[in-house]
């Protein structure tokens, strides 16, 4: 727990996150500008060589030019074109039809292509488009959407799947996984009471799963239920997301500041409550194992029960709704809206 809260002081790992789409964000608006600049440069070129060339009276001035000593690499053979590559021994320019590629536009390029990237949809936006968006853009199979529900929302794949397209602190889903399993733990200890110990006493100390199945399926509901009130503060994806999607760069700067602020908040929340959770999980389960001895190993079976049921169950859940969003998608005349809905339901389960 002090590691944890040791790594988050020194820097919230979505604030590197935040800071990084926002620079993308920034790179793509710059980019555009830059591009319309370029033509609007290029037109007024045109427009002063045909005034040139309607007024001879004034030439042009001839400009001298170093000669660059450069060695011809090879030629483009492939298309059948004449353009030619070359590179400066000393400025180590590249050259594209005698136009100079130098090291900051080949830095662009590369910039550009990591903003692209990185502005990608990931998993959770691809599953949560409009219906008309999904019918462009989600051309994924069922067996390609049934992961994608597996990475995103199961407790045991999106804890130790690394994905570089999650928005999630790693450290922080690896501490909810545990949590998780200290919260079945105490809640089968709570179930406990005088007519299971005297079924215990009757069973001579033997382990009686049929009697003892209510309990965890129960057990399974509640911590489920825990589980997503503690998953709202603890991950961070739904709450950045929202900075992908805006149009205005003026609207940035504040939606960041904001975004940061709410994340903040959610993780003391998260840890303070978390926290104060394990001292009643550790005090509640150290003085019931002191007092009924006997029942300890009833007590780990029903939570190992109950917490592999929590990891069982989704998977098979998880089968239906790749049936109801396909059809939707690959509807003839588009018209299965209500349908592709009502398969958005199950990403909260």
């Amino acid at each position: 727990m002090n590691e944890i809260l040791k790594e988050n002081d020194k820097k919230f790992e979505n604030e590197k996150i935040i800071n990084n789409l926002e620079k993308n964000k920034n790179e793509n608006v710059k980019d555009e500008m830059n591009i319309t600049k370029n033509v609007n440069n290029k037109e007024q070129t045109k427009e002063n060589e045909n005034k040139e060339l309607i007024n001879p009276s004034f030439p042009p001035k001839k400009i001298k030019k170093k000669r660059k000593k450069i060695k011809r690499i090879k030629q483009n053979s492939n298309i059948g074109s004449t353009n030619k590559i070359a590179v400066d021994s000393n400025n180590i320019d590249i050259f594209v039809n005698n136009n100079p590629i130098t090291n900051q536009t080949i830095q662009n390029m590369q910039n550009n292509l990591n903003n692209e990237e990185v502005m990608k949809y990931n998993e959770r936006e691809i599953n949560s488009l409009s219906y008309e968006k999904a019918i462009e853009e989600d051309k994924r199979t069922y067996i390609q959407y049934y992961f994608s529900l597996l990475k995103m929302n199961h407790l045991f794949v999106s804890t130790f799947y690394f994905n570089i397209r999650d928005y999630n602190s790693q450290i922080i889903k690896i501490f909810l996984f545990f949590f998780i399993f200290s919260v079945h733990f105490t809640v089968n200890a709570l179930f406990f009471n005088d007519d299971t110990m005297h079924k215990i006493l009757v069973d001579e100390g033997k382990f009686n799963f049929i009697y003892q199945l209510p309990q965890i399926i129960y057990s399974t509901i509640i911590s489920a239920v825990i589980n997503v009130l503690i998953k709202f503060l603890a991950l961070s994806e739904k709450t950045i997301l929202p900075i992908k999607s805006l149009k205005k760069l003026e609207d940035l700067d504040l939606k960041v500041k904001k975004t940061i602020k709410c994340l903040k908040i959610k993780f003391i929340s998260f840890f303070i409550t978390t926290f104060i959770l394990l001292l009643f999980f550790m005090y509640y389960i150290t003085c019931f194992c002191g007092i009924y001895e006997n029942t300890q190993v009833h007590l780990i079976k029903d939570s190992v029960l109950s917490f592999t049921l929590s990891l069982l169950y989704p998977p098979l859940i998880y089968l239906l709704p790749g049936f109801l969003r396909i059809s939707a998608l690959r509807a003839p005349e588009k018209d299965k809206e209500c349908l592709y809905k009502i398969s958005k339901l199950f990403h909260f389960i």
